[in-house]
C-alpha cells in the first residue's frame, strides 16, 4: 500500500440537485448533500480552501415543476411558475444554511445570478456537440394529451417500469426512479398525472446524443474504476447493467412463430428455454436490435428490451426549459431537464469563477490532469451521472483534442435513506419529515454525525428519530452526536479545568509522549485513507474509539497523579490529552464545524489548526510567545445538545 493516498491540486465537489418544486426533506440532506459538504470541507483543509469549489443548486426546469405549479394554481396559488420555483429555491438556501452546508454557490438553473450563464453555457454545449456530429435528429413516440393538445414529458406521465425485477415505486414517461431507460410505448399502465386519464402516443422529433458511440470507452472506464478500488460496488454493478449488449427478453410458448421471426433477424445469439417459456436474443449493435423489435411486432410476439446504451435524449417539448436554437427546421425545442442538470455544475462552477473574473478557466478545474471532480448523488441517478453524463464529457474531451477518458468525474452514490420500512418520500403514506422539522428536535451537528455514520454506501438505512416517532427507549439518532456532546466535551473540559487549576492556565512545557504521538499519527493515517475511499462511517468509528481510549487514559493517569501529588505525571497527562484534543478537533472539523471552531476559539489559535500541512504538529506549533488560552467557565459545552434534550433531561 502507498504511504499516503492521492488528492488533487484542485477539486470541484458537486451534490445532486433537488427539484425546485418542494421543500428539502431529510433524505436530500442526509443521503447526498451532507456527504458532499463533509468531503468539501475536508478537501479545503487538506489541499487549501482556495483550491476547492463546492457547487450545486435547485433544478428548476422540466415537467415536474409545471405539474406542481398547475396543482398549486388549482388550490389558489396566484404566483407565476418562476415565483413558484423561486419560493422553494429560497427555502432550500435557508435550510442548507441551518445544516451548516458550506457551498461556494447553491444556484438555481432558472432564476438568479446563475441563470444567464447557465442558459448561454447550455446552448454553447449543444452547438458544440451538434457541430461535431455527436447529435442526431430522431423521430420517436411520445405521450400526448388529446384533451389539452399537449406533448407530455418526464413526470407528466406515470406508470410501471417495464424492466423485469425493477424495484422502483414509480416510472415516468421514459425512465423510472432507478434510471432504467425505455420507450414510452413500453411503459406499463401509463396515466396522465394531472387528470389520471390514459395518454395516447404521437410521433415527434427530438435531438439525441449518440451514447452508443462511447460504449467501448465506457467499458474501459469501468475497468479503470474496478482497478482503482474506491468506487461503490453497487455503482459498478449498476453501470455494468447499462453496458450489456443490446438484448430482447421474450416470454412465449409459441416457439414455432418465434423461430420464423428470428430467421428474419440480423445476426444474433439466442438463448431459448422452451421449458421455461422464455428466450433472450442478443445483438451486436442497437440498430440491429431495433430491426429485430420491428420483426417481432410484425409477428405479434410480445417482448421487452434489456438495458443497454441507447441514444440519450437532449431536447424536449416542455415549454418551461432552456430554448434551443433552430437546427434543421426544428425551432420549438427546449433542452430536456435531465441532460441540462448534468452540466449545470459546470455552469455553476463558471458562475463562481466569473465572480473573480476567471470564468474562462472553468475547464482547468473540470478537465485538467491535476484537478478532480467529485459528484455525490443518490443511487437512482447513477445512469445519468455515471453513464450518460460520462458520454457527454467524453465527447467534450474529444472536441478539445483530449483522450475521451481524460480526467472524468468520480461519482459517489449513496443508497436511499428510508423513513420506517420504505424509501423516504415527500408525500404519501411514508411522508418523511422535512429537513427543517428535524431541527426542532436535534442540532445540525448531531444530525450531521448521524447521517454521516449511516452506511448508505452499502445499504438503504432507516431513519428512526425517536423524538418524531414518539417511541420509547434509546434514540439512535443521538448515538454519534454523543461522541461530541458527551465523550469529546468531557475530555476538552477536563484539559482546560486541570490546566487552569494546576498550571495557572498555561500549557506545561513538556513534549508529547511517544505513545500518544504514535496513536495520533495512526489515527491521522487511517482517517486520511478512509476519506480517500469516502468511508465516513469508518471515520466516525475510529474517532469514537480514539476519544474513548483517551478519556480512559486521562482518568487513570490523573487519578494516579492526584493520589501521589505527582506534578510531572499530571503535566505529561495534560500535554498528551491536549494533543488528542488538537488532532481530534482537526479531524472532526468537516463533520462538526461549529463545535470545533469553539474549541479553536478557546485554544486561542488561528485557522492554521485546520491546515493539513501541520496535521502532525502539537499545540505549541500554533502558539506564540506568552500564549494565553481563553478561560473556560464551569459547565461550558463545546458541542451542544438541542434545548429539547436538555429540558427532557431536567
Amino acid at each position: 500500500m502507498k504511504d499516503k493516498p492521492y488528492f488533487p491540486k484542485r477539486a470541484v465537489i458537486t451534490a445532486g440537485m433537488p427539484y425546485a418544486d418542494k421543500e428539502l426533506h431529510c433524505g436530500h440532506i442526509g443521503a447526498n448533500i451532507l456527504h458532499a459538504d463533509i468531503y468539501g470541507r475536508f478537501l479545503r483543509d487538506r489541499i487549501g480552501k482556495d483550491n476547492v469549489v463546492f457547487v450545486s443548486g435547485a433544478d428548476c426546469y422540466g415537467a415536474g415543476p409545471v405539474v406542481k405549479h398547475h396543482a398549486a394554481v388549482q388550490d389558489g396559488y396566484e404566483g407565476t411558475l418562476e415565483d413558484f420555483v423561486g419560493k422553494f429555491y429560497r427555502s432550500h438556501q435557508r435550510v442548507l444554511d441551518l445544516y451548516l452546508i458550506n457551498f461556494n454557490l447553491y444556484a438555481a438553473s432558472g432564476i438568479g445570478e446563475a441563470k444567464d450563464i447557465h442558459h448561454e453555457f447550455s446552448v454553447e454545449l449543444f452547438d458544440s456537440w451538434y457541430e461535431n456530429g455527436y447529435l442526431r435528429l430522431m423521430e420517436s413516440e411520445q405521450f400526448y394529451d388529446e384533451e389539452n393538445k399537449t406533448i407530455l414529458n418526464g413526470r407528466q406521465v406515470e406508470g410501471k417500469c417495464p424492466f423485469p425485477r425493477c424495484k422502483s415505486n414509480t416510472a415516468y414517461a421514459d425512465e423510472c426512479e432507478l434510471g432504467h431507460q425505455y420507450s414510452p410505448r413500453e411503459l406499463l399502465e401509463p396515466k396522465i398525472v394531472t387528470s389520471g386519464k390514459a395518454p395516447v402516443l404521437k410521433s415527434v422529433k427530438n435531438w439525441y446524443f449518440d451514447l452508443e458511440r462511447f460504449g467501448a470507452a465506457l467499458k474501459e472506464r469501468q475497468k479503470e474504476l474496478e482497478d482503482e478500488g474506491i468506487s461503490r460496488k453497487f455503482l459498478l454493478t449498476n453501470i455494468a447493467d447499462f453496458l450489456k449488449d443490446p438484448a430482447i427478453l421474450i416470454r412465449t410458448d409459441d416457439f414455432d412463430t418465434l423461430r420464423k421471426a428470428t430467421a428474419e433477424m440480423p445476426a444474433h445469439t439466442a438463448d431459448i428455454n422452451e421449458e421455461g417459456k422464455s428466450a433472450t436474443l442478443t445483438f451486436g449493435a442497437l440498430k440491429e436490435r431495433e430491426t429485430a423489435c420491428e420483426i417481432l411486432r410484425r409477428h405479434g410476439i410480445r417482448f421487452r428490451t434489456g438495458t443497454t446504451l441507447v441514444p440519450f435524449r437532449i431536447s424536449g417539448d416542455v415549454e418551461w426549459g432552456i430554448p434551443l436554437p433552430e437546427r434543421e427546421g426544428l425551432d420549438d425545442q427546449t433542452i430536456w431537464c435531465w441532460p441540462e442538470s448534468l452540466w449545470a455544475p459546470m455552469s455553476f462552477l463558471k458562475t463562481v469563477l466569473t465572480r473573480s473574473g476567471e470564468g474562462d478557466s472553468w475547464e482547468k478545474w473540470w478537465f485538467d490532469e491535476d484537478a478532480r471532480v467529485y459528484q455525490f448523488i443518490g443511487e437512482d441517478n447513477i445512469y445519468f451521472y455515471a453513464v450518460a453524463g460520462m458520454g457527454l464529457f467524453m465527447a467534450l474531451n474529444e472536441i478539445a483534442g483530449r483522450p475521451a477518458l481524460f480526467s472524468l468525474p468520480q461519482v459517489i452514490p449513496n443508497r436511499h435513506l428510508h423513513y420506517g420500512k420504505s424509501k423516504m418520500a415527500s408525500s404519501g403514506p411514508n411522508k418523511a419529515p422535512t429537513a427543517e422539522e428535524l431541527l426542532e428536535y436535534y442540532t445540525a451537528e448531531q444530525l450531521r454525525m448521524h447521517f454521516a455514520h449511516m452506511a448508505l454506501h452499502n445499504n438503504a438505512i432507516p431513519l428512526k428519530p425517536k423524538a418524531l416517532l414518539r417511541e420509547d427507549g434509546f434514540d439512535a439518532t443521538l448515538a454519534e452526536g454523543n461522541i461530541l456532546t458527551n465523550v469529546f466535551n468531557r475530555l476538552i473540559r477536563s484539559c482546560f479545568y486541570s490546566m487552569q487549576k494546576h498550571f495557572d492556565g498555561k500549557l506545561p512545557d513538556v513534549e508529547v509522549s511517544e505513545e500518544v504521538r504514535a496513536a495520533a499519527d495512526k489515527m491521522i493515517s487511517d482517517y486520511e485513507w478512509a476519506m480517500y475511499r469516502f468511508e465516513f462511517p469508518k471515520i466516525i468509528d475510529l474517532l469514537d474509539v480514539y476519544l474513548r481510549d483517551s478519556n480512559k487514559a486521562w482518568s487513570a493517569k490523573i487519578k494516579e497523579a492526584d493520589a501521589n501529588d505527582d506534578d510531572a505525571l499530571r503535566a505529561q497527562t495534560l500535554v498528551d490529552a491536549f494533543h488528542v484534543v488538537r488532532v481530534a478537533s482537526t479531524l472532526l472539523h468537516p463533520f462538526a464545524p461549529e463545535g470545533t471552531e469553539r474549541v479553536r476559539e478557546f485554544l486561542n489559535v488561528d485557522e492554521s489548526l485546520w491546515d493539513w500541512t501541520f496535521i502532525e504538529k502539537a499545540l505549541p506549533h500554533f502558539m506564540g510567545q506568552s500564549h494565553e488560552f481563553k478561560f473556560l467557565e464551569p459547565r461550558v459545552d463545546f458541542f451542544h445538545k438541542h434545548p429539547s434534550q436538555l429540558s427532557a433531561r431536567a
